[in-house]
């Protein structure tokens, strides 16, 4: 998977490359679809909630370009996968997830195959996780319609953020935000599809 559909459109970071061959993706899917595990596909979950397809796992992960000593944020934890692949490159990884039974399942996951330097919650990732701010980077996992300010806020000033933004609609962007003091320098990396954010962001 990594050298054919990874490393083969253009995922150059070794570390990366690493962490991906390191992760076993078929720990982290649905029994009943654990032989997909590594085709290059988004695969169903459950509770209308996905797997990111492993290329763009990388290449969110290559963009963000975390250091071994960073604290990360995630939102959107899903089955855990992203946050496994992140755990191997950095110091700590804080992962949130709304729909609570894929929470729980993540949580119990990861504990399972020893990624100790993670931690899950349930709840409403758009508001971010402000008892453990400010974060060296966050990546966001699911498309709110508009970048949220809570999120900016808890980003440490040099922190760097990669989410895909567009909601429910057809057209979503991959951007990666970069915080220079008071202004966010923005970059569109590529048009995407996610499963749009849910619970405050849609009300915002």
């Amino acid at each position: 998977m990594v050298t054919r559909q990874i490393a083969a459109r253009g995922i150059k970071d070794e570390r990366v490359l690493a962490a991906m061959r390191e992760v076993p993706r078929h720990e982290l899917v649905p029994a009943e679809i654990r032989e997909a595990a590594y085709e290059d596909d988004a695969l169903p979950i459950g509770h209308r909630q996905t797997i990111s397809q492993p290329y763009i796992v990388a290449l969110m992960t290559e963009q963000l370009a975390a250091r071994p000593t960073d604290r990360v944020l995630e939102v959107g934890a899903g089955s855990g996968y992203q946050a496994a692949v992140l755990s191997k490159l950095v110091k700590e990884v804080y992962t949130i997830e709304i729909v609570e039974p894929l929470a729980k399942r993540a949580a119990a996951d990861l504990q399972r195959l020893g990624f100790t330097n993670v931690h899950v919650k349930a709840g409403d990732g758009y508001e971010g996780w402000p008892e453990h701010a400010p974060f060296d980077a966050i990546i966001v996992t699911c498309a709110p319609d508009h970048v949220p300010e809570a999120l900016v806020r808890q980003l440490k000033d040099g922190g760097r953020m990669i989410i895909p933004v567009g909601g429910e609609s057809s057209v979503q962007e991959l951007y990666l935000l970069e915080k220079r003091g008071t202004e966010l320098k923005k970059r569109a990396v590529l048009p995407v599809r996610f499963v749009p954010m849910t619970g405050k962001s849609q009300t915002k």
